[in-house]
């Protein structure tokens, strides 16, 4: 009696341990995480040779939209001087060295001298941070937002490792930013992280990781983001509202900059970068704008011809981008 106990006893441990392999040892789960063989995308002389523009595109698309592109085009004019990187998830060590053949974006971006393809390898940018721990548990197929929350931890990474500012491909750059290390409020309440800026292993991007993982939770909308730059500020100084007046707030010397400089136009109003002004605007205390592509969902165009608020900004800011993409053979693209 006691040996079939035994068996049974050994049966069921064999099943369990069965399931917990088949579990974490799925595909779709990336429990094991090895160390990267690359530690760094670039040579360290590199990093430190000049802290530039980072953005990123963690899909695996390598045509950028003309919004994208013009992001992109518009950053490198704005900073002639720095570098402007684009880490992209489906570029590889193949793709990268012929660009002009892989897309009609790439090809025109690839063309200006401080514009910079790179792969975007997880492990590699999570090295030697506080979420590689974290990346190396996570299971994408059972997150609600993976696409959002991977590309929350991502931007701090880079920032952290390269140091520069981050922007979105939906930021159209006007004027270089006057400050190094910055946080941009998206509203009176919430600061943004769309677009923000600081040196090269800055403590509090190294405490936003942190934060990242000790208070992870996926399934928030923008608690990985702009919740966690806007508790993480909080926790700095107790940051009051903005004023009317356009002035920007110093907290421990990190600048809080007035939403006008990066989101004049809310969100809430996200449609009137696609309408006709009666007047012209100049933008005068903003640095860059935020276009609120995510609202976007049923793809409004850059028209040529049409007189819009965001055709006039391509003009201006992208006009490489606007003569090929926009004004081409096909006259207009999503």
């Amino acid at each position: 009696m006691m040996k079939k106990s035994k068996i049974g006893l050994w049966i069921t441990f064999v099943f369990a341990l069965f399931f917990v392999c088949k579990l974490f040892w799925s595909p779709d789960y990336n429990f094991s995480c090895e160390l990267s063989p690359e530690p760094y995308l670039m040579q360290e002389d590199d990093v430190k040779r000049s802290s530039g523009i980072i953005f990123v595109e963690t899909t695996d698309r390598l045509e950028p939209s003309p919004l994208a592109s013009c992001s992109v085009e518009s950053a490198a004019r704005a900073y002639p001087d720095r570098p402007v990187r684009f880490f992209m998830k489906g570029l590889n060590s193949n793709m990268w060295r012929d660009l002009n053949s892989t897309s009609t974006a790439l090809a025109l971006l690839s063309a200006m001298e401080n514009v910079f393809f790179l792969p975007l390898p997880m492990k590699t940018i999570f090295y030697e941070t506080p979420l590689l721990p974290w990346y190396c548990k996570v299971n994408p197929a059972r997150e609600r937002y993976w696409l959002h929350v991977s590309a929350d931890g991502i931007r701090l990474a880079l920032i952290w490792k390269y140091g520069g500012i981050y922007m979105d491909t939906d930021v159209i750059s006007i004027r270089p930013v006057p400050v190094a290390n910055f946080l941009t409020a998206e509203d009176f309440q919430l600061a943004g992280n769309a677009i923000f800026g600081f040196s090269r292993h800055h403590k509090f991007i190294w405490d936003c990781m942190e934060d990242f993982v000790q208070n992870y939770r996926g399934r928030i909308w923008g608690y990985q983001g702009p919740r966690l730059l806007t508790r993480r500020l909080k926790a700095l100084c107790p940051v009051t509202n903005f004023h009317k007046v356009v002035t920007d707030i110093n907290c421990q010397n990190i600048s809080y900059l007035h939403p006008q400089r990066y989101y004049p136009i809310p969100y809430v109003q996200w449609n009137r970068y696609f309408q006709v002004w009666e007047k012209s605007v100049d933008f005068n205390n903003s640095y860059s704008l935020h276009l609120w592509n995510y609202k976007n969902w049923k793809h409004k165009r850059v028209v040529a011809g049409s007189n819009t608020l965001v055709e006039n900004l391509f003009k201006t800011y992208c006009p490489t981008t606007y003569k090929v993409l926009i004004q081409g053979p096909e006259g207009s693209v999503p």
